[in-house]
């Protein structure tokens, strides 16, 4: 298929670019690059990739471009070789969207119509209230152990950065927090039996 000889001379042009970015030129580089969007997205779209994936088709070329640049053949013409690429590509993505689309339904309308299972929510209500009767009861231990419930508990930090942090020993942190616990476990026990 003739592409006319403007196109034809596009086409030397981006040789000559791309003769240029294999011999380190990065301004070159970024000119082949450039050039290459647009002929990326029109094989994506010759191909009937959706529009909301044509974006990811062309990066996935431009990924392709700069790991093959180097092995190209500058002798051959550039542009009917990006243009397999793309087409390669676009196929992937084709498929991949084929693959989806066979085992995920994309409705966010049902999402938002969907009603919220009660068990789900009485399940909510009774963590939010364990958590509260824990934060309770934490906020009744000695400082030293408080703090060691904070850091190690719940901030999840190791005990060498709780040492840096509080400046105490790892041995007592690991006491002070071995007795919060105990103290925690007891007084949460007693709650739910009274």
């Amino acid at each position: 298929m003739s592409r006319g000889p403007k196109a034809a001379h596009e086409d030397r042009q981006l040789d000559g670019l791309v003769r240029s970015a294999q011999d380190g030129d990065t301004g070159a580089y970024r000119h082949v690059l450039r050039a290459c969007v647009p002929l990326a997205a029109a094989a994506a779209w010759r191909r009937g990739v959706p529009p909301h994936m044509v974006d990811d088709v062309v990066q996935d070329v431009l990924v392709s471009l700069h790991q093959a640049l180097a092995t190209y053949d500058a002798e051959r013409p550039f542009a009917p070789w990006l243009r397999a690429i793309a087409t390669r590509r676009a196929i992937d993505a084709l498929r991949r969207h084929t693959r989806c689309g066979a085992r995920e339904v994309h409705v966010p309308i049902a999402y938002l119509n969907h009603a919220e299972d009660p068990t789900d929510f009485v399940q909510a209500v009774i963590c939010r209230a364990e958590a509260g009767r824990l934060r309770a009861a934490i906020a009744t231990l000695p400082p030293r152990q408080r703090k060691a419930v904070e850091i190690l508990g719940l901030q999840e930090h190791t005990l060498e950065q709780a040492s840096n942090v509080t400046g105490s020993s790892k041995v007592a942190l690991k006491v002070n927090f071995s007795r919060a616990l105990r103290s925690l476990r007891t007084r949460l026990e007693n709650n739910a039996n009274a």
